[in-house]
């Protein structure tokens, strides 16, 4: 009986690890897809970048604090507490999310539209009812059947959209060399996160590499992050000047990263690897910025879903592994933080390219679909003789 139990807790544990991250996943896409177009839209024109850069400084600031925070609770408590208080502390913001009202984003249709269209559709519906009372054993023959083509016609429509959308990110050639260099970046970042305090403590024997490296991070991310928003901004937000910065800041900081690991003090290796690190954090605000105006306002919140989920797929996910393969066969942390550290030159080329490339800020370009349904519903009186036809259009 014991170990029946003990293998159900085992299978149930198994689920919980391996379902998580994707569950968490989820979270991080939705929240990044809406939060970024929600604070383009509101901050103000000579501060776009920098409010953008704000955002972006809670994620290595995070992950820093996640590395003292984790180490201190592990050694002090167990390692459970430290998920337990993190799940309280974000209760009230998972609740807040289930209250707060639905944001208005540039380029779509407000809530308020919405509610009306469905309500006109609900009006019409109504009235076709009131037509078609004298023919109701035909309509329940056929009700089951015109439901079913409408949820089909929907998902396809749905569908169809998707995939249009999907193919104008895919050709425009200014998304595609920006997040080709974010994932090359964020190759580079992902295997620092994971292997950076072991790579620390094997090269330099640093007693407490977890807290050094979270100090770092802490530091050279918030103050990059905030520069490289405030810099462009003073440049003036274009995207061929946010290409400029991306590449010069990730040149210089993959220079002084690299350096870096080439000495054999420790104290040498910190000073220039924190300003690598300064630099190379630099770039969160520009590579959003072009993120979310490259494309038309409806198609942001895509854009930012794809980058997210394309910097993981090609760049931190498979990172971590494929660097301790790397390690595994070559048997040395210098040499393998070495060649990890000069990923980040071709990440710079790439984005040096984008410089050349014809680009268009369309943040205030209208989208395909401002015109929205309740606007053309309203062009037609309701009780027209194509209301039993309108109410079929999917």
């Amino acid at each position: 009986m014991d170990f029946g139990y003990s293998w159900l807790w085992l299978f149930i544990q198994f689920l919980v690890h391996h379902n998580l991250p994707h569950v968490i996943g989820v979270g991080e896409a939705s929240f990044i897809s809406l939060a970024a177009p929600f604070i383009d839209d509101n901050a103000p024109i000579a501060q776009k970048t920098a409010w953008l850069a704000i955002f972006y400084m809670c994620i290595p600031t995070g992950y820093a604090l996640g590395y003292v925070y984790g180490g201190l609770v592990g050694t002090y408590l167990n390692w459970r507490f430290a998920f337990w208080v993190e799940a309280i502390l974000m209760l009230p913001f998972a609740v807040l999310g289930f209250v707060m009202k639905p944001l208005n984003l540039k380029g779509f249709a407000p809530a308020e539209s919405k509610q009306a269209l469905i309500s006109e559709e609900t009006d019409v519906q109504e009235v076709q009812d009131a037509l078609n009372d004298s023919a109701k054993p035909t309509k329940e023959k056929f009700s089951h059947m015109f439901s079913k083509m409408k949820c089909t016609c929907i998902d396809l429509n749905q569908f169809s959209r998707f995939i249009k959308d999907m193919k104008a990110l895919l050709v425009d050639k200014v998304y595609v060399v920006n997040v080709l260099g974010y994932c090359a970046y964020n190759f580079v970042l992902g295997a620092y996160s994971y292997w950076g305090p072991k790579a620390g403590y094997k090269i330099y024997n640093m007693s407490d590499a977890d807290l050094i490296f979270g100090g770092i991070t802490i530091v050279c991310g918030i103050l990059g992050t905030l520069a490289g928003g405030y810099v462009l901004d003073l440049m003036k937000s274009t995207i061929p000047n946010a290409f400029k910065l991306l590449s010069v800041t990730t040149f210089f900081g993959a220079i002084f990263c690299f350096t870096a690991f080439c000495f054999q003090n420790m104290y040498a290796f910190l000073a220039f690897f924190s300003v690598g690190e300064l630099l190379v954090f630099a770039i969160q605000g520009p590579v959003n910025y072009i993120c979310l105006h490259c494309v038309n306002p409806s198609l942001r919140p895509l854009s930012m879903a794809i980058s997210t989920v394309s910097i993981h797929i090609f760049g931190d996910v498979p990172s971590s592994p494929l660097v301790g393969v790397l390690q595994d066969a070559i048997n040395n942390w210098r040499e393998t933080s070495l060649i990890l550290t000069s990923i980040l030159f071709p990440a710079a080329g790439i984005w040096f390219t984008g410089i050349f490339l014809h680009s268009v800020d369309r943040f205030n370009e209208d989208s395909e679909g401002q015109v929205t349904e309740v606007d053309r519903s309203n062009a037609t009186p309701l009780l027209e003789p194509r209301v039993a036809e309108t109410s079929l259009i999917c």
